[in-house]
């Protein structure tokens, strides 16, 4: 994604702002709403700033840069295009008023908005992005292929994980009971969770608690064990991330994931 839009916008907050999106989708996917929506302010400031550049105006200090005077003086660039001047910038205003006052607007006896205010950053993000690469990529690639990314990136990304009054719930259909241990490990890493709890956490995924400390056991070489509980190494991280890819593209493409058939060894009589 970045070669596509480094040639029209400066290299380091392309960078920037493609790192806060991959953050906020990763957040979103874990159900962490008031994390997903600072990435997602984060975002889109470093979107202002790479119009702010892009439209010839230097950059001062970054404790300098204000969102709301980048938003109502790019109108004045008369010589760019409105989607700079305007679309993207009054979009941009939209997921940062979200983001800028997340949990101060709301009755604290009201239902908790967090998740509609997360998915409706996400969303406009989405949008944000396939724009700016609309605009990257103008006359460079065909129409089609401009739609396609595009719609690729203005797809709906569904969480992966929540959480219900403290129980943490996955969201990964097909996933064995070492997978949901896995998992549950990765979403509260780098705490520990203690092995019973571990255990009541699988068994809450349709796993017979027989089965579930079989599965719990069956972590040993991707996690670290003490009187505190398990932790996941750094095996398990990538086994975990390496899960919860294979389970958004399924969510995105609404086919199963795909699991891998562990090979059998034969043994030599």
């Amino acid at each position: 994604m970045d070669a596509l839009l480094k040639p029209t916008f400066d290299a380091t907050h392309v960078t920037a702002l493609l790192n806060h999106y991959q953050e906020m989708v990763k957040e979103f996917q874990q159900g962490e709403w008031e994390e997903c929506i600072a990435k997602g302010g984060k975002f889109v400031e470093a979107v202002l700033k790479a119009l702010w550049v892009h439209t010839g105006n230097v950059l001062g200090p970054a404790r300098e840069f204000k969102v709301d005077k980048a938003i109502n003086q790019l109108p004045n660039f008369t010589t760019f295009d409105d989607t700079i001047r305007l679309t993207i910038p009054r979009a941009c205003r939209f997921a940062y008023d979200i983001a800028s006052n997340r949990g101060a607007r709301h009755d604290p006896n009201e239902v908790d908005p967090n998740v509609m205010d997360a998915t409706a950053v996400v969303a406009m993000n989405a949008w944000i992005l396939g724009e700016l690469v609309r605009y990257a990529q103008k006359g460079s690639l065909k129409p089609d292929d401009v739609q396609a990314l595009v719609d690729g990136l203005a797809e709906k990304k569904y969480p992966l994980m929540e959480d219900i009054e403290g129980r943490a719930y996955l969201h990964v259909p097909g996933a064995s009971g070492r997978d949901i241990a896995l998992l549950l490990l990765w979403k509260q890493h780098p705490k520990r969770i203690s092995h019973d709890d571990l255990v009541a956490g699988v068994v809450r995924h349709n796993c017979t608690e027989k089965n579930a400390k079989v599965s719990v056991d069956r972590l040993k070489g991707v996690v670290d064990v003490d009187g505190g509980g398990l932790r996941l190494l750094q095996p398990g991280i990538r086994a975990a991330e390496l899960l919860l890819d294979a389970a958004q593209k399924a969510a995105d493409s609404g086919k199963p994931a795909k699991r891998r058939r562990k090979r059998r060894v034969r043994r030599s009589m």
